[in-house]
């Protein structure tokens, strides 16, 4: 049977990237050696990460403009700490829009006065606020663009006088933005990118060297770009099917194509929840994710039968998050149309038996 996989991540992979990451660990490009068993400093890595790192410019619209991409490691909960070590001076602002952004709040008020611009705390945080103004005084502004467990994503980002930084972890390469607004932007592999185990960070490098602490090596964004990533041994694999899956997002038509694709998955799946008598959404309407829909149901004796069929169906990965309850479909940029019809199908038919 084929299982359907909306895990919010690590969550699913393209199918050929599967396959082609499986032959590598036994024989890498013909190599005799395993993925596995290279040297980080062989050439035959070096390779990987230089066309990994010039893939990921081309794909976000950003080579030749001032960018340098690292992959390193501790996801996106070492960049909310390292952003903060390389950029707050003396104060930084937040929008808090979840559970990311307050941890990424507290990381910083390590470093220099934070100051929370504006929250959707209120409401369990299932709205992105609107009414704010950026300051001008403050070392950077930091958002979180999706937010996974609450399921709601900014769809317009404001002009920012100050350098924007955005953690883009469950959402990165799923749409088209101007991405020159962003002077850093990071994200965790394990959603639309790879495997559990790279961080991806793209940042313009004039926005360095302004803070007058010193920065341990392993937190230094200027050490880790000299290095070229390579300061210590990089996550090979991770790294390898990150840009696997890059090429394969390049192959369809690039993010401008699955975007597309992102927006049909969505309507059929949100039309399905407002539609449908036995479910109510979590997130406000006009902020809602095309990557995480939040949901439930509204008679909870109806919940053994749905996980049944769910189960039945072959759906896995759909129980959301303690912190909001219910249900969760994650459809990262490898989840199928098809995928989401057969839930979809699965919610009707609860209709019909209900």
């Amino acid at each position: 049977m084929k299982i359907h996989n909306f895990s919010a991540g690590p969550s699913i992979l393209p199918q050929e990237v599967l396959l082609k990451a499986s032959e590598s660990v036994m024989d890498f490009n013909e190599s005799g050696l395993s993925l596995l068993e290279i040297s980080h400093r062989s050439k035959a890595f070096i390779d990987v990460l230089d066309e990994a790192k010039e893939t990921a410019l081309e794909l976000l619209n950003l080579k030749n403009k001032g960018y340098e991409v690292l992959f390193l490691q501790g996801g996106a909960s070492n960049q909310f700490l390292m952003s903060a070590y390389n950029l707050l001076e003396t104060k930084a602002t937040f929008l808090n829009t979840g559970s990311w952004s307050d941890k990424a709040i507290k990381e910083a008020k390590l470093f220099g006065s934070v100051h929370e611009l504006a929250s959707s705390k209120d409401s369990n945080f299932n709205y992105i606020p609107k009414n704010y103004s950026i300051p001008t005084d403050c070392d950077y502004f930091h958002c979180t663009s999706n937010n996974t467990i609450f399921g709601t994503q900014i769809k317009n980002f404001k002009s920012c006088p100050i350098p924007l930084i955005c953690d883009m972890s469950s959402d990165i390469f799923s749409r088209v933005l101007d991405f020159t607004k962003f002077d850093l932007i990071y994200a965790g592999a394990q959603k639309n990118m790879g495997p559990a185990g790279a961080t991806i960070v793209i940042i313009k490098e004039d926005i360095l060297g302004k803070v007058t602490r010193e920065i341990p090596s392993m937190m230094n964004y200027k050490l880790m770009i000299d290095k070229g990533s390579m300061f210590n041994t990089p996550p090979v694999f991770s790294i390898y099917v990150s840009l696997l899956t890059m090429k394969w997002l390049k192959n369809m038509g690039g993010i401008k194509a699955i975007e597309e694709i992102n927006k049909t998955k969505a309507i059929v799946m949100y039309s399905e929840v407002d539609l449908n008598p036995l479910f109510k959404g979590f997130a406000s309407i006009e902020d809602r994710s095309s990557m995480n829909a939040t949901f439930s149901l509204i008679n909870t004796d109806l919940k053994v039968t749905f996980e049944s069929m769910l189960k039945e169906a072959g759906i896995d990965g759909v129980n959301g998050h303690r912190s909001v309850g219910g249900y969760r479909a994650s459809m990262y940029n490898a989840l199928s149309l098809d995928s989401v019809k057969t839930l979809v199908e699965v919610m009707s038919e609860l209709e019909s038996k209900a």
